[in-house]
């Protein structure tokens, strides 16, 4: 049976990553492989299907491998679409960071060839399995709760289990992975949590206390937060996206969840490096 492989591409520039999508369909070519690209990818590069081209949902069937073609919202995006599957992502930096990301653009050639191949790692990212009400969402990087503009302070309690932690008034509060600790969890000053560590933070956005501390979750302990105004709904959002809002009174639970998406790692590569590169190349741009 042909090797499939899914391909995602950044969201706003289709065309700095057309070179590389390039390289990936003659390399597919070459192996007998069959690409396969949601309806929306398709029509943004003017392709269409044939021979060794699907169109179509990207987990329709099983994919050996995601190609991501961008920054980290589409790395994000490529892992919430395989999300407790068996397919790694394979990601190749098109952003401005790019954290998440497997290799560097400049690395694109060679990068598709050792893919292709399965020369690569796998590490397994926990996510957060979030209910609201009737909605649910799994987030790879963090679940974040937000006052509403022109709303006043956010007003949260939050529990662990059965045991009430505390009530902060804030602009909203964040539920970060290990993945996602070095995005809004980081700028919120909560902890950085290697990736491997088994836990998610909860770091408040603007508390309006002195007391109000960054916490690290066990993994088995679920988590709810509350939505105490007596008068102001708040956001919330999965991965920098809306799901939907929680009314005074309304409350979320949220849960750890294990080896929920799988992150191609070339040979050498390690969280700390990765760390002491991406944040260097973040402080030059400043």
């Amino acid at each position: 049976m042909s090797m499939v492989a899914a391909v995602v591409t950044h969201r706003h520039r289709p065309q700095d990553t057309q070179q590389a999508l390039e390289l990936v369909l003659e390399s597919a070519r070459r192996r007998g492989a069959v690409l396969r690209f949601s309806s929306e990818e398709a029509a943004k590069h003017g392709i269409e299907p044939g021979e060794g081209i699907e169109v179509g949902p990207l987990s329709e069937r099983k994919a050996d491998i995601c190609f991501a073609l961008g920054g980290d919202g589409t790395i994000l995006s490529a892992l919430r679409s395989f999300a407790q599957t068996d397919t790694p992502v394979f990601a190749i930096n098109y952003g401005v960071i790019g954290f998440l990301a497997t290799v560097e653009r400049e690395q694109v050639a060679s990068a598709i060839e050792m893919a292709f191949d399965g020369d690569f790692e796998v590490l397994h990212l926990p996510g957060i399995a979030v209910t609201s009400g009737g909605v649910t969402g799994l987030a790879i990087n963090d679940v974040s709760i937000q006052r509403e503009p022109r709303a006043q302070v956010a007003h949260l309690a939050y529990s662990v289990g059965d045991d009430e932690v505390g009530h902060v008034r804030c602009d909203g509060l964040v539920i970060s992975t290990p993945a996602g600790s070095t995005g809004y969890n980081l700028a919120n000053g909560g902890p950085v949590m290697a990736w491997g560590v088994e836990g998610y933070a909860v770091s408040f956005i603007a508390p309006h206390s002195l007391t109000a501390r960054a916490l690290v979750v066990a993994p088995d302990d679920p988590l709810s937060v509350h939505n105490v105004s007596p008068k102001d709904e708040v956001e919330v959002a999965i991965d920098g996206r809306p799901i939907t809002t929680l009314a005074p009174g309304a409350h979320l639970q949220a849960r750890f969840v294990r080896d929920c998406s799988h992150l191609a790692q070339i040979d050498g590569a390690n969280f700390y490096g990765r760390l002491r590169e991406k944040f260097g190349r973040l402080a030059s741009l400043l």
